[in-house]
């Protein structure tokens, strides 16, 4: 399917009404986005730089759901005297609380508001992808294997099962991407060891809590300290997440207490901010099957990336060129209901299940084929037995697709840093065709575990950027850690063309240029850098259809 699935899906998603979607909250539906005070022609005015920047990098075109609901509509519903909670763009609403049901009267009766419905809300239920996650300290079992990999720490497995090393070990450590977490709550972030880089070089970007409107996300739930850590831990001989050098916003979507229909909208929320924001990846360790209210419970036949409202928001964001990434869910043991949940029945959705590290299925993973008869999970990643952080200093092992999602999410957003030029729809297909059973995929285990230098290879092809691996042509650079200049050998490759040299820091800034002119191979000279600060640069490499990348570092020599 497309990834340029908009108002389709909602219309067949919507009902066109005003639904009571959680005890005293209620999602309002406006009718239309008329006389609103922003145009497509001004987009500066909603989305940032960097959100454009994604569009335009994926010849994606704005769309009505791209402007903000109308502000006059939402005065007029706040004028009534209910308390606006979250609006959302891509589904022309807002999601509103109040105990007086006569202002919801009130509300319906303003002539751009749908038909308002009531449904009643039951007792609360276990959460449907929280249940079966469990932990214990890290398996003894889990021990370096070679000295260069020593710095993963317990960390080691579950990245080293993708091939994962190998995307680091050429300097794609996820700089310059940024990933969108939507989650229940990130305690002890704020001082979790395994964060002190993340929180030294501003590698948090933002953060925002849709369940309580201007609340911490700091606080609730130790969930999304878990899932963040599988990605952007940072700690030598600790543990080391699959994406080190990401940057992050931290979303709170999911309420503990409860399981409603509010969590999807709230889901959808975040997804559009994470947008707004320039977010190049979304992981969402969360998912949707029963609710409070069992009358809202899906069917396993509604599951079919059309039905749910946060799959609808999945399927949407990945139309803006974000690459979607959700656990499959853990219910794989469950003989009634053993299926893949909502957003992750999405068509759009990079869904992954459970491995253990020897890349046997978890019983609990859950499974496929959507309710449409899709092939789902998507892949596969550790876990179970995932190495994540605990409260304070260390880490510990955890079961659940949780964990799976974010290992695989910061992988792939490395994947994407060394294919800047691909779409991520071209992204979810390499991954998922680099798979360890892509020629025989399945309902349990989905296209396999993918490999990253299979996926990066593929990626040439699908970009029609050719690369060779560094290592392979034996790029040496010396002296390195360099101070005003330094010299690679360079063996040359089967590319015609000038060779063009260029420097990035880790912001993505272009720091120097320089073109060899003809054939002349070996050495190359990397002159007057004196000006440079000290820090961590990219040395890209680039001829004809060619290129790859090197980690470089600049010190001072003091005399």
């Amino acid at each position: 399917m497309s990834r340029y699935i908009l108002f389709l899906l909602i219309l067949s998603g919507l009902s066109g009404f005003s639904q009571n979607v959680a005890p005293n909250k209620y999602f309002i539906q406006f009718t239309d986005k008329n006389n609103s005070p922003y145009s497509l022609s001004r987009p500066e005015e909603f989305l940032t730089p960097r959100a454009l920047q994604r569009r335009k990098r994926q010849h994606i075109s704005l769309k009505e759901n791209d402007l903000p609901v109308n502000p006059a509509y939402l005065n007029a519903v706040s004028s009534k005297g209910v308390k606006l909670l979250n609006a959302s763009r891509w589904l022309n609403g807002v999601t509103v609380y109040t105990t007086d049901t006569s202002l919801i009267d009130s509300v319906e009766a303003l002539p751009f508001v749908k038909k308002t419905v009531f449904f009643k809300s039951g007792k609360s239920m276990e959460k449907s992808y929280f249940k079966n996650e469990t932990f214990g300290p890290v398996h003894a079992g889990f021990k370096e294997a070679v000295a260069t990999e020593k710095d993963y720490g317990k960390a080691l497995t579950q990245i080293k099962q993708l091939n994962g090393i190998f995307l680091h070990d050429a300097g794609y450590t996820g700089k310059g991407i940024v990933i969108a977490v939507l989650d229940a709550g990130f305690l002890n972030v704020a001082n979790q060891v395994v964060f002190d880089s993340l929180r030294k070089r501003g590698g948090i970007l933002g953060t925002k809590d849709f369940v309580i409107p201007g609340g911490s996300v700091y606080t609730s739930s130790s969930h999304g300290r878990m899932v963040l850590s599988c990605m952007a831990a940072n700690k030598s001989g600790l543990m080391i997440g699959t994406a080190p050098d990401a940057s992050f916003w931290l979303l709170k979507t999911e309420d503990v207490n409860s399981e409603n229909v509010i969590e999807g909208y709230n889901w959808v929320s975040g997804a559009e901010y994470a947008d707004s924001v320039g977010a190049d990846v979304i992981n969402s360790s969360l998912g949707y099957t029963t609710f409070d209210d069992p009358k809202f419970s899906y069917t396993h036949a509604e599951l079919n990336g059309r039905t749910a409202i946060s799959t609808i928001g999945a399927e949407i964001a990945a139309s803006k060129g974000i690459l979607v990434v959700n656990s499959a869910g853990n219910s794989g043991n469950d003989t009634k209901f053993p299926w893949v949940g909502a957003p992750a029945d999405g068509d759009s959705v990079l869904t992954v299940g459970a491995v253990t590290a020897t890349g046997v299925r978890a019983s609990f993973s859950s499974i496929g084929p959507t309710g449409d008869g899709r092939i789902k999970p998507t892949v596969m990643a550790m876990g179970q037995g995932t190495t994540v952080a605990n409260a304070t200093t260390g880490v510990i092992s955890g079961n659940g697709t949780s964990f799976s999602s974010p290992v695989l999410a910061g992988i792939a957003a490395c994947l994407w840093q060394a294919n800047p030029g691909a779409e991520n729809m071209q992204v979810l297909t390499a991954i998922k065709n680099s798979g360890s059973m892509a020629s025989t995929p399945n309902n349990k285990m989905g296209w396999g575990i993918p490999d990253m230098k299979k996926a990066d290879s593929l990626l040439s092809v699908a970009t029609g950027v050719r690369k060779n691996d560094s290592h392979i042509l034996n790029i040496k650079v010396y002296p390195n850690p360099f101070s005003n200049n330094f010299t690679f050998d360079y063996p040359g490759v089967n590319s015609t063309g000038d060779l063009m040299i260029e420097l990035y820091d880790m912001q993505g800034k272009i720091c120097y240029k320089k073109v060899v002119k003809g054939e002349r191979l070996r050495p190359v000279h990397v002159n007057n850098l004196q000006e440079l600060p000290e820090g961590i640069y990219l040395l890209n490499l680039r001829k004809g259809n060619w290129h790859t990348s090197l980690k470089v570092i600049k010190r001072q020599v003091n005399f």
